[in-house]
């Protein structure tokens, strides 16, 4: 994996990310809320797990360190929740722009909470992120939609043709 094909699946993730958080911004506190059947109870509870996993595994590629889960209690608000948001996506970045090829292609070694030694290729860990987040913003999609707020088409290809368009 190469620097800026990593860089472009961020650029992605955040173009997708920022789709789901304007749709959320079109709903009230008590939809944001709502128990829902989904794994992580809401749809705040989805945008604080794909925010706890960008962060996560930021802080164990970068700084070798587990981080405590994030708390949906911390985040009263999509404002709050965007906010936080804003933040880590700088941090991701400014981690993204400092590594080299060599260092996306080489292992990293950590132990998991429950003791377990793990290794993978760094750009692995780096992929998973966007990958999971594919899947739960699929699921924050569907409860968007569900009240009537789709975020439309969250596709890395529709995604590629805007970005493609704004470059030519």
């Amino acid at each position: 994996m190469k620097q800026a094909d990593i860089a472009l699946l961020y650029e992605y993730n955040y173009w997708a990310n920022r789709r789901i958080l304007t749709a959320a911004s079109r709903i009230n506190l008590g939809q944001f809320v709502a128990p829902t059947a989904f794994p992580w109870g809401n749809l705040r509870g989805t945008l604080v797990h794909i925010l706890d996993a960008e962060l996560g595994w930021r802080e164990l590629l970068d700084h070798g360190l587990e981080v405590p889960d994030l708390a949906q209690a911390d985040f009263p608000s999509l404002a709050v929740l965007e906010a936080r948001w804003r933040e880590e996506e700088v941090a991701m970045q400014k981690y993204l722009d400092g590594l080299t090829d060599e260092k996306l292609n080489s292992i990293i070694r950590y132990t998991n909470p429950q003791g377990i030694k793990r290794e993978r290729v760094l750009w692995h860990g780096l992929f998973h992120v966007v990958n999971h987040g594919t899947q739960h913003r699929s699921e924050a999609a569907a409860m968007l939609t569900g009240f009537g707020q789709s975020p439309g088409d969250v596709d890395f290809t529709i995604f590629l043709r805007e970005h493609l368009q704004q470059k030519a």
